[in-house]
């Protein structure tokens, strides 16, 4: 019968015996395929040791297909055996106990120095696992143990992938087996290349700070965000009525913004002086647009005029030949630093509303996606202004009236006409989108 040895360096090895072979005659045979002396070799099979050398395959209970674990016994280990009486070449501990790194006890010990000799690591390991460190440092005993259960673990997590791909093997024509295969070795390729990556490239797994930097808006302190991926520069109305400015909004200007989702646009304040550094002043234009996460946002219409440039080097926001610094994370606004959870409405809305976000995506929907960047649609158009005596509207394709029209909320219908639609119109476009409010504004405004 066909028989599977997995040795302690994680080789498998596909072997054939007979079911009434004698256990030290496979480990005569295995000394010379893994060189491993006879005397030296421990056989398990489901962590229970085969110890019995004129034993069986068939009394010990092993079928085809299954695994056998080899591992070697260690120098400790030989002289522990030898030391009791009557002993046949036993292990000096028991199945399931085996210390980390091949049985070494000292191995664990080695781990520990190297953790608490290196700030970094330490500090890393107290941020994945708190009680490991925690041990680590204060209880070298419970470091030992963790470590040997994380190797049993290890072990038997690998010991049951192999039979599972024993078993999905028996049947090459099981498509069904064929495909969780090809999962397997997908889900293996993608552990290998993140083993690689945190070996190689450990600063992708950190958190990025955003860019924040220091403003005074009409004498108001502002954390402005700095976003090149923004379209044009915006302000929340809540910041405009701090900064006292919100009495200059040119409504003729309002709109809606149409990116990642649907932001309503309040208007429009021309000019206003702003401060950055200690002694620059800029004059800015900014979009009032309703939305969460931000006051002030640095977009590109402000980068180009004034030819800012981004120096990642020197950490820094230079604009004529000054160099105002970015803040620092703990100097973040708080909006900035928590982590932004959708609720259950937004997820039902993200999934409803994909293909049509997806289709309007901008180069700044990464920054816009990212636990710590405002929730801002990065493409805002901007309609040209129109003579003083001739407001603007926001119109949108007339449509025939339904024959019934369905009952909608009418929180839905007040939403749409506050965006400019008519209530007529914003029922038409509810119907068109099945009622998805989201998606009937952008049917109304494309």
């Amino acid at each position: 019968m066909r028989v599977s040895i997995l040795t302690e360096a994680g080789d498998l090895h596909h072997l054939e015996f007979d079911s009434q072979m004698e256990i030290e005659n496979i480990k005569a045979l295995l000394e010379a395929d893994c060189n491993i002396p006879a005397a030296e070799q421990l056989i398990f099979h489901n962590d229970k040791e085969l110890h019995d050398p004129k034993s069986t395959l068939e009394a010990n209970n092993v079928a085809q297909d299954d695994i056998l674990t080899l591992r070697r016994r260690t120098k400790k280990q030989r002289t522990a055996v030898a030391s009791i009486p009557g002993s046949a070449g036993g292990p000096s501990v028991r199945p399931g106990q085996i210390h980390a790194s091949g049985g070494d006890p000292h191995n664990a010990e080695q781990i520990r120095q190297h953790v608490l000799s290196d700030p970094a690591l330490l500090r890393q390991l107290r941020e994945s696992q708190p009680e490991l460190a925690n041990a680590a440092q204060n209880d070298p005993n419970r470091f030992h143990e963790m470590i040997r259960e994380i190797d049993v673990q290890r072990r038997n997590a690998e010991l049951a992938r192999m039979q599972q791909i024993n078993q999905l093997n028996a049947d090459p024509f099981d498509m069904d087996a064929q495909s969780r295969i090809e999962e397997a070795i997908r889900l293996e390729n993608v552990a290998a290349n993140m083993e690689a990556a945190m070996e190689h490239n450990p600063e992708a797994f950190g958190r990025v700070t955003m860019l924040y930097i220091d403003v005074e808006v009409n004498g108001h302190p502002v954390k402005a965000f700095v976003d090149s991926g923004a379209q044009a520069t915006i302000m929340s109305p809540e910041c405009a009525e701090a900064c006292g400015i919100m009495r200059l909004v040119d409504k003729r200007f309002a709109g809606i913004a149409r990116g990642v989702g649907v932001a309503k646009i309040l208007g429009r304040v021309h000019s206003a002086q702003i401060r950055v550094g200690k002694d620059l002043f800029l004059a800015c234009s900014f979009t009032i647009m309703e939305g969460k996460g931000v006051d002030l946002l640095f977009g590109l219409d402000m980068l180009k005029r004034h030819q800012a440039s981004i120096d990642l080097k020197k950490d820094a926001l230079i604009i004529n030949g000054t160099e105002i610094r970015f803040l620092s994370e703990h100097e973040l606004p708080t909006s900035a630093k928590e982590t932004s959870e959708l609720t259950p409405e937004e997820l039902a809305s993200i999934g409803q509303t994909a293909p049509a976000a997806a289709a309007e995506t901008s180069s700044s929907s990464s920054s816009s996606s990212s636990s710590s960047a405002p929730a801002i649609p990065p493409v805002v158009p901007i309609p040209a202004p129109a003579p003083v005596s001739a407001p603007v509207a926001v119109a949108a394709p007339s449509r025939p009236a339904p024959a019934a029209s369905p009952s909608y909320p009418p929180s839905d219908i007040k939403t749409l006409t506050d965006l400019g639609a008519s209530p007529a119109e914003a029922i038409n476009a509810l119907q068109a989108a099945e009622g998805n409010v989201e998606l009937a504004a952008n049917i109304l405004f494309q």
